[in-house]
């Protein structure tokens, strides 16, 4: 049965079974990412306080490196899937390859930074004299695995275009045991302290980034593809992601700017903050799972010059991010007095994240249709107009959010701010769709 001739049930079902056959797993793989932070904290953490503190610091620069960097998977999902739905399989794989180029290159060139500089890094984000010695031997050590980081990105970018979510689960969850196990055994078996924890690290994403490569080259062989450095390719591939680095740290601003306004709330409102900050992140993992099944499907529609295609499963999915959206937030309000207790006893902070957390939970819908629409014009590689709107969001968002010190409003207001944010989100992704001029279709955009 073609699309053209399939009731509006079946094409509906036929959508279902995509989504959830690339949601899914690739839930299971964001998941299992922050893990790798967890596991590190906690066998670091037997160590001593100043070299968790080092962790800690080191840690956040390492995570805001690699997330500035993420466009090696957006935009190598979006540039495959095109070449998929084209029919290109040989064209996908070198695009793909273009992209892990792309990220080997800008690996090499956070380690010239990052190493001769580190100790300075370390000075300027604040560590204390007892904690900067293992925070800059932390980061040293981890940044010659930033190449690597970056080719998981790509790599990972690469097997989504080819509507493949499972294979980077299952590489996830073998780097996530094979971390805790170096960890394990570096720290206390070979009592290399936190440098054994660093080397874990290490050696478990330098071993994922060459299970993913084995993968890529055995698809480039079959297919006939060139595993060879290519500069147009390349270029083509830092062009691309240029405006998908804009949007993601306009987005980095964004929450800096909340987290700089909650400390000036005071110590409750800033751990109330930091606990409900981590919530949104965990809710966000499962809309943004589905974020990354549009990116490959709707990527895929579009190489294929099926417009009709794209439309329906950007409705689809749509759908799914306002269900999804509403289900997490009736869980938020039903879980508030499981969850808190997990992270803070002191009951001035649970006043302050008690109400806040119902804002968050009223805003769940709205997210799931600002994650959705974000993975679908991500898919289209309309990446240009995704870094003009969130320029504006920010815009929007900075003067709010700032005022709310102000004006005496506390953590329940700037978390109203955060809601506002999403909403202009919401609505500057929602006009782009409804325009059509996301709908370039080819092989290319």
């Amino acid at each position: 049965m073609t699309q053209a001739s399939a009731t509006p049930q079946a094409i509906r079902r036929q959508h279902d079974r995509e989504i959830v056959a690339l949601a899914v797993p690739a839930f299971g793989a964001l998941v299992a990412e922050p893990l790798f932070v967890m596991v590190d904290s906690a066998i670091v953490g037997h160590l001593g306080t100043a070299q968790l503190a080092g962790l800690g610091i080191a840690s956040a620069l390492l995570t805001t490196a690699v997330s500035v960097f993420v466009f090696l998977a957006y935009a190598t999902t979006a540039a495959v899937a095109r070449r998929v739905g084209a029919g290109d399989l040989q064209a996908a794989i070198r695009q793909g390859m273009d992209g892990i180029w792309l990220a080997l290159l800008l690996g090499a060139a956070v380690i010239a930074v990052v190493l001769p500089t580190a100790p300075s890094i370390v000075e300027l984000f604040g560590a204390s004299d007892t904690a900067a010695p293992y925070a800059t031997t932390y980061l040293r050590i981890s940044a010659i695995g930033i190449p690597a980081m970056l080719v998981v990105l790509a790599s990972t970018g690469v097997l989504r275009g080819l509507q493949d979510t499972k294979t980077p689960l299952y590489v996830a969850i073998a780097g996530f045991v094979a971390n805790a196990v170096l960890n394990a055994g570096l720290v206390y078996g070979a009592d290399l302290g936190i440098a054994g924890s660093a080397w874990g690290t290490v050696i478990a994403q330098c071993g994922m980034a060459a299970a993913y490569l084995v993968v890529v080259v055995r698809g480039a062989r079959r297919h006939s593809a060139s595993l060879r450095p290519d500069a147009s390719g390349i270029r083509a591939s830092a062009q691309a992601g240029v405006p998908l680095l804009v949007r993601t740290l306009s987005l980095r601003a964004i929450l800096m700017i909340a987290t700089a306004v909650a400390a000036r709330l005071g110590d409750a409102d800033i751990a109330a903050h930091q606990i409900i900050l981590s919530l949104w992140s965990l809710l966000a993992f499962a809309l943004d799972a589905i974020a990354i099944a549009g990116q490959a499907i709707i990527g895929r529609y579009l190489g294929a010059d099926d417009t009709d295609g794209a439309r329906q499963a950007c409705r689809r999915m749509v759908e799914w991010g306002i269900a999804v959206g509403v289900a997490l937030g009736v869980l938020v309000v039903l879980s508030r007095p499981l969850f808190l207790p997990l992270f803070t006893g002191d009951s001035t902070v649970k006043d302050a994240a008690l109400p806040a957390l119902v804002i968050v939970a009223l805003s769940q819908p709205i997210c799931g249709v600002v994650f959705v629409l974000d993975g679908v014009l991500m898919g289209a590689g309309d990446g240009s107009y995704l870094a003009k709107a969130m320029i504006l969001t920010l815009v929007v968002f900075a003067p709010v959010a700032l005022l709310v010190p102000a004006l005496g409003g506390g953590l329940t207001a700037l978390w109203a701010a955060m809601t506002l944010m999403m909403t202009v989100r919401m609505l500057t992704l929602w006009l782009r769709s409804r325009s059509g001029r996301w709908l370039v279709t080819g092989a290319t955009r």
